[in-house]
């Protein structure tokens, strides 16, 4: 995720100059020799400044637009159909939309986070319940321990992990992973050698989680990675190196440029526009100049729970992936109302509208013994069903309650239950869902006279403890293969419509 931004501070950002906004010219005006503030000047001045403050954060942005040239693809492989996004929905290569869902996975993470194997016999699960992706958390430290030099090796771990993947029939999705910014201070993300030498790093335990978030090492490098090209270069490059070893990989949906970008201590709209929205475009661009054939995924702000500010970004394949905790990590509270999350939920789809980009919740969860789980899991699902999103459940194996396994391998097996429903995995045009029965059980479709004849695929998960039955007036034929978990459906083309029901 080798070319430099030029949106620092000073530089033409979106149409207008930062250097030459109302805030800094008012700043700047030198007070004349002698001079004192006297009560109404200095009222008027502190309203002035505020009223420059408001219409700096307002000033609009103009959209972004990336130079990513053709997709140049070799034929799929591990019978993993190349992934695109066509009118901001993830589609496969016989043009069918693709809902992804699965599973996190810090497996290639530093040893200073929780992490947890990931084996075949994980795999196997996940491929048996009808899930079809993994969000691999990888790490830019880990790609690049000394600056200009990446470790094979690493490469090769994250290589063997997707080819494991691929071998079940379930892509992979590169996200390159940060928490705290590095694990230089006990979080995972950047490399050691990103940090400013004279920052110290504190630690304030009495602030709990948020101690390592306000540490003056961690605070200063992460201003200085947004607001400088110079480390952006070394991340770009390590981009450009990852999707080099990936272009012809059809098992790799795509690539998540940055986990939960956020602020501080930067204020978070101009944050959002004047630099986070400018290093996607610019990553996409380096990204693209050696792999244009892969899904570029880019993240709401980490307290995106309270909205992003979206500027326009112009780019192929692109798909907007917020992350949802609300009522679990994120307040209110979950008591059983489920109105904060759907408004969540549709808060996203309504920002990824705006990119415009296909919508794929990269990471949502919550922990096994709170409260009302269950219910939540189903509501949430309920919400993504209806803005047409996939996901990826944080995470598959940790030792917490919101892991689905530990690391000695026992499973959650209501929790699994509960994120394994039926679901449309492939839907060409002409269908659409009618009913989905929450827990499983009953998924019913209807075709319409566009409908040409091309296969529907049906996750059917095995925690159904039973084969599907289907039934219909206009199918023609069924196949389940209860190891990939799937049911493939071909109708009849007719111009009467029909409902198909698989139980």
């Amino acid at each position: 995720m080798i070319i430099e931004a030029n949106y620092i501070l000073g530089n033409t950002v979106g149409g207008a100059r930062c250097d030459d906004s109302p805030v800094r010219r008012f700043a700047a005006r030198p007070r004349r020799g002698g001079e004192r503030a006297r009560g109404p000047r200095t009222t008027a001045a502190v309203a002035l400044a505020v009223i420059a403050s408001v219409a700096w954060f307002e000033l609009p942005v103009a959209a972004l637009t990336t130079t990513v040239p053709q997709a140049d693809r070799p034929a799929a492989s591990w019978d993993l159909s190349w992934l695109s996004v066509r009118d901001r929905h993830i589609v496969d290569e016989a043009g069918r939309i693709v809902v992804l869902r699965g599973f996190n996975t810090s497996t290639l993470l530093e040893q200073s986070v929780l992490r947890s194997p990931l084996d075949d016999g994980d795999a196997t699960m996940m491929e048996r319940d009808g899930f079809d992706v993994v969000r691999l958390a990888i790490s830019w430290g880990r790609l690049e321990p000394q600056r200009g030099h990446w470790d094979s090796s690493y490469f090769d771990a994250i290589a063997a992990t997707v080819q494991l993947l691929n071998s079940h029939h379930i892509y992979a999705v590169l996200d390159m992973h940060f928490l705290d910014w590095s694990a230089a201070f006990g979080g995972s993300g950047a490399p050691a050698w990103a940090a400013l030498p004279l920052a110290p790093n504190l630690h304030l335990p009495a602030l709990g989680d948020w101690q390592r978030h306000l540490s003056p090492a961690i605070i200063g490098a992460n201003t200085y990675f947004w607001l400088s090209p110079d480390w952006q270069s070394d991340f770009m490059q390590s981009w450009q190196r990852l999707a080099q070893r990936f272009r012809g990989d059809s098992g790799v949906a795509g690539y998540d440029l940055y986990n939960e970008p956020h602020a501080i201590p930067l204020p978070p709209i101009r944050f959002e526009r004047d630099f986070m929205w400018p290093l996607y475009a610019h990553t996409i661009d380096a990204i693209g100049a050696v792999d244009p054939n892969h899904l570029f995924i880019v993240e709401a702000e980490l307290i995106g729970s309270y909205g992003t500010t979206i500027v326009p970004l112009q780019a192929p394949n692109l798909v907007y992936s917020p992350h949802e905790y609300t009522g679990s990590l994120v307040p209110p509270t979950f008591d059983g109302n489920h109105v904060p999350l759907d408004e969540h939920v549709n808060q996203g789809a309504g920002e990824a509208r705006r990119v415009p980009a296909a919508l794929w919740v990269g990471e949502w969860g919550m922990s096994a013994t709170q409260a009302g789980v269950t219910t939540w899991i189903d509501d949430a699902l309920d919400a993504f069903d209806s803005a047409g999103a996939g996901w990826a459940w944080w995470q598959w194996r940790e030792d917490s309650s919101w892991g689905i396994r530990d690391s000695a391998g026992h499973t959650d097996p209501a929790l699994l239950r509960h994120l394994a429903r039926p679901y449309v995995a492939a839907t060409p045009a002409g269908i659409s869902i009618a009913a989905v029965k929450a827990g499983g059980g009953l998924l019913a479709m209807t075709v319409d006279s566009s409908y040409k004849g091309t296969d529907i695929d049906v996750a059917w998960p095995a925690a159904l403890d039973g084969p599907p039955q289907v039934s219909s007036t206009c199918t023609l034929e069924s196949r389940w293969d209860a190891t990939t978990a799937r049911l493939s459906i071909s109708a009849v083309a007719s111009s009467a419509s029909c409902t198909i029901a698989v139980t």
